[in-house]
């Protein structure tokens, strides 16, 4: 008997082996077949369930489907911006972000930043007051609370006027905070048309593996003005116990956008819905209004994730890194990258550049925050200047500045989760005066942190570099 067990477990691991490295990092494959190894039956379990980073074929046809229909809308159009100001490293990026996710770099674009918190409700209210047709609203995590109330207040005035008001916020984030049935009854007695993102329904034919989440914040008002960046839909504390406890609240940066690039931010949501309903959203073609005057910027939204087919954010966000020949600075929550970010920020420190990363004091998740803090002490002896924004504020912003001209805002951490299995949306803007303004932001950052010394960083306790280093191994398992 222990004979059978024996070939039946090399037979197991030499099965797994072959199926695990298919397609897969070799740090990931390696992860996977030492846990079926060494946990045969719960390790196999595993990868059944989580093992496979890619949604249902279905998925993926309809994103195809729609990238078709947005090349076909965009080609040879005036509004395509042709880069004469450009640093001549942006190009190749620009062509790169256009494969991946098929949309262009658009021109005469207009974008204000958002760092306060309930200032960007209030400005997002303002705008759906202001809709005349339609208002497209898609969170990770949306909760009818105190602080999100006038935000959905302003979603029923929408509906009362006849507005059409659509709704997608991700099906197993709604599981993990109170009020998921008030703030759906709610949706649906105001009239709005809600659907949850990526369900788990097997019965109904809904079923991928299940940690794959949409993890996008997208607001579109009329096609006119869209929202994006890093906040959900909820109080600041996120309603938790033991954030309240310890007195967290999260930091976020949004922006609100008008121009051309509106309709591309649009189209991922016309994706989505379409994912989730089978009904496909006209897309907008008709003339976009360019705007004029000083400080516009030439934008390119890049949705990325488990329908398409390649690592769209993190391909662009290695290339941008590698482009820089003066600045990298990063914001990043949860900061658990891939080998070939890690290579191009230490590269990048090694060039001579000044790279900085900002990330929290305190982290919200135990595993991550472990994880992350198991990368410090290589970035520190690149030369990387890591500042860690003070406790009990959580910085969840996420973006990232090259050089004087180009940045990158949306949904998206700079960890192994964001790049492979996450839905995201991101944003890469040229315009100085963004950039300036960006830059503001990241000066107050570093005001409220305290920049982490290698010194002190190699002499903290054994049992922490320990735990840290054990966090770390669970990244591999994508």
């Amino acid at each position: 008997m222990p004979l059978l067990l024996l070939a039946a477990h090399i037979v197991l691991v030499a099965v797994a082996a072959v199926l695990v490295s298919t397609n897969r990092r070799p740090s990931s494959a390696i992860a996977w077949v030492l846990a079926i190894i060494f946990i045969p039956l719960l390790g196999a379990v595993a990868y059944l369930l989580v093992g496979y980073a890619k949604l249902p074929r279905s998925r993926r046809e309809k994103q195809r489907e729609v990238n078709e229909l947005v090349l076909a809308r965009t080609a040879g159009s005036p509004l395509i911006s042709q880069g004469h100001d450009w640093p001549e490293w942006l190009h190749s990026a620009v062509v790169l972000n256009g494969n991946l996710g098929a949309l262009p770099m658009v021109k005469g674009n207009s974008a204000a930043l958002l760092p306060d918190y309930n200032g960007t409700f209030d400005a997002m209210i303002a705008d759906i007051d202001a809709a005349t047709s339609y208002v497209h609203v898609e969170f990770y995590i949306l909760v009818l609370d105190p602080t999100t109330a006038p935000f959905f207040h302003a979603l029923a005035r929408a509906t009362g006027r006849g507005i059409a008001v659509r709704v997608l916020s991700d099906d197993l984030a709604g599981l993990m905070f109170p009020g998921r049935k008030e703030t759906i009854k709610y949706l649906q007695d105001i009239g709005a048309e809600y659907h949850p993102m990526l369900p788990l329904r097997p019965l109904q034919g809904k079923w991928q593996r299940p940690d794959l989440r949409n993890h996008r914040k997208i607001l579109v008002v009329d096609g006119r003005v869209g929202f994006t960046g890093s906040q959900n839909l909820i109080d600041a504390s996120y309603n938790k116990k033991g954030n309240l406890k310890r007195g967290l609240q999260w930091h976020e940066l949004m922006m609100r956008l008008e121009g051309p690039v509106v309709r591309e931010l649009d189209a991922v949501f016309a994706t989505d819905w379409y994912s989730e309903t089978d009904v496909l959203l006209p897309l907008n073609s008709s003339a976009a209004v360019l705007n004029q005057g000083p400080g516009l910027i030439d934008a390119q939204v890049l949705p990325s994730g488990p329908s398409f087919d390649n690592d769209n954010n993190l391909k662009l966000y290695a290339t941008l890194i590698h482009k820089a020949e003066r600045r990298v600075s990063i914001t990043s929550p949860y900061f658990v990258p891939d080998e070939s970010i890690l290579m191009a920020i230490v590269t990048a420190a090694g060039r001579g550049l000044s790279v900085e990363l900002f990330v929290s004091e305190v982290g919200d998740q135990s595993m991550v925050y472990h994880a992350q803090r198991s990368y410090y002490e290589a970035l520190l002896r690149a030369g990387v200047r890591i500042y860690l924004y003070r406790a009990p504020q959580v910085l969840h912003s996420k973006h990232f500045t090259i050089d004087e001209e180009v940045a990158v805002i949306g949904s998206s951490n700079m960890d192994v989760r964001s790049f492979n299995l996450n839905m995201e949306v991101s944003v890469l803007v040229h315009g100085r005066r963004f950039v300036d303004a960006i830059r503001e932001i990241e000066d107050g950052y570093r005001e409220k942190s305290r920049e982490q010394q290698l010194e002190d960083w190699i002499r903290r306790p054994v049992s922490q570099k320990a735990f840290d280093n054990l966090a770390r191994l669970t990244a591999s398992l994508q």
